[in-house]
């Protein structure tokens, strides 16, 4: 069969569209780069929020216009819509003939194979029982590749669905990571992303304790690999020792992502948060203090329930006391199965977007100045292509991850190509992008 893959979501499911593809070519199909004219179309969903299931619905729907009009086959939704919606998704999707959940991702082969035979095929099975390996193939730019180090969460944040979708908290093996690390190295990979729901909690439930300093040490011995950033830091396990390590190893870039989500003490403690504000101003002040060059990215809900406007002004005044690089605010999303679903003090939803632009008004303000502190810095970018109607190469520092942050544009001489490593001076700002020229 022609078989196209489509991926939404997060990072995370970017690794299992990635080996869902690896399956399906070891069984012998072939992938096609377009959904129009493949005799099956996969759809890895997300489900996380409900901006996520509408992008989600919206895709089924326009592949099944091309399906209705003969121009695809069949249609296989897998992934976090399917997990957590399985008990009514084939009779409200009923225009798919498969549904993959999270724990089914490596039985794709077979569920091809049984659309040859059958009407619907569904493969559902415990997301605590999926495997945290595979082998894959990877679908980013041949610099840069995402190493999932982890699956599943234990944290049971009150308005998140992860858990109940993803399953508990599951390292992967370090030995089978640094195998990935190391093929990846050969493969001419410069730059490692490490990614889990909770990165900084990797090895606690396989070890007794968390050993992502080790991981990083042992990644960051490996020849070829340049750069390591990670993502899905949590503030309260940014330790003294992951700090120094940061500092002391140049591979590990000085980029922090972690998730803060808000800065009162009464709303952290209904979100089943850890720390306060307080804690958290002292983590980003010794982040700073190792790191002076630290690019700190976080992100931050809006709205939750019970949220006052004496907690909304304290949030803003931390937005402002914080001086975040970068900073993507949501609003509250208010998702059945979670315990914030029935919790008092509902935010009507038109104050939760004000909410929102009020939080974006005032960090726009912040990154541009941030932005502009970069101009006449001379920073190393790592070529990711030439733009054709700009007539200049774009590329990333280490203070941009891909896909999330902005770009560099760079001119620079003819010897350039993707994957080079060039020294660029940068000369302005254009909105949220860095412009320069090779140094």
């Amino acid at each position: 069969m022609k078989v196209g893959f489509i991926g939404l979501g997060c990072e995370k499911n970017v690794v299992n569209t990635e080996q869902m593809i690896f399956k399906a070519r070891a069984a012998g199909h072939t992938i096609v780069d377009q959904a129009e004219g493949a005799d099956a179309v996969v759809i890895n969903t997300c489900g996380f929020i409900e901006p996520a299931k509408k992008e989600a619905i919206d895709t089924i729907m326009e592949i099944a216009e091309l399906k209705k009009e003969g121009k695809v086959g069949k249609i296989v939704v897998a992934g976090c819509l399917v997990q957590r919606y399985k008990d009514s998704i084939a009779d409200e999707i009923y225009e798919a003939d498969a549904f993959v959940d999270v724990g089914s991702f490596d039985d794709i082969a077979d569920v091809l194979a049984d659309l040859e035979n059958k009407e619907t095929v569904t493969r559902f099975a415990d997301p605590d029982a999926s495997s945290v390996e595979g082998e894959r193939v990877r679908t980013t730019q041949r610099q840069t590749a995402y190493l999932k180090i982890a699956e599943g969460c234990s944290n049971r944040c009150a308005y998140c669905a992860i858990p109940a979708i993803r399953g508990r908290y599951r390292s992967r093996e370090m030995g089978s990571i640094l195998a990935e690390a190391r093929e990846m190295a050969r493969e001419g990979v410069k730059e490692i992303i490490l990614i889990a729901q909770d990165t900084t909690n990797y090895g606690v439930d396989l070890y007794g304790k968390r050993r992502l300093c080790d991981l990083l040490r042992e990644i960051a011995a490996i020849d070829g690999v340049r750069w390591i950033r990670m993502l899905y830091l949590y503030a309260d396990k940014i330790t003294p020792e992951l700090l120094e390590l940061m500092a002391s190893e140049e591979k590990i870039l000085p980029y922090v992502e972690m998730a803060v989500q808000h800065s009162e003490d009464k709303i952290l403690k209904a979100m089943r948060r850890p720390g306060g504000r307080q804690s958290l101003l002292q983590t980003l002040s010794d982040i700073r203090a190792a790191l002076p060059d630290a690019v700190i990215r976080t992100t931050l809900i809006a709205g939750f329930p019970g949220e006052t406007e004496k907690e909304f002004e304290g949030l803003c005044e931390f937005v402002r006391q914080a001086r975040f690089d970068r900073l993507g605010v949501f609003p509250y999303s208010r998702e059945e199965g979670t315990p914030a679903y029935d919790m008092p003090g509902q935010v009507p939803e038109e104050e939760k977007l004000r909410r929102a632009e009020v939080l974006e008004d005032i960090q726009s303000d912040i990154a541009l100045q941030k932005l502009s502190a970069r101009v006449g810095q001379t920073l190393t970018v790592l070529t990711e292509g030439f733009d054709r109607y700009a007539e200049c190469w774009y590329g990333r520092s280490y203070g941009e991850a891909p896909d999330i942050d902005g770009k560099i544009f760079f001119t620079a001489g003819g010897h350039v190509k993707s994957g080079d490593f060039v020294k660029v001076r940068i000369t302005d700002i254009l909105d949220f992008d860095l412009l320069g020229e090779e140094a």
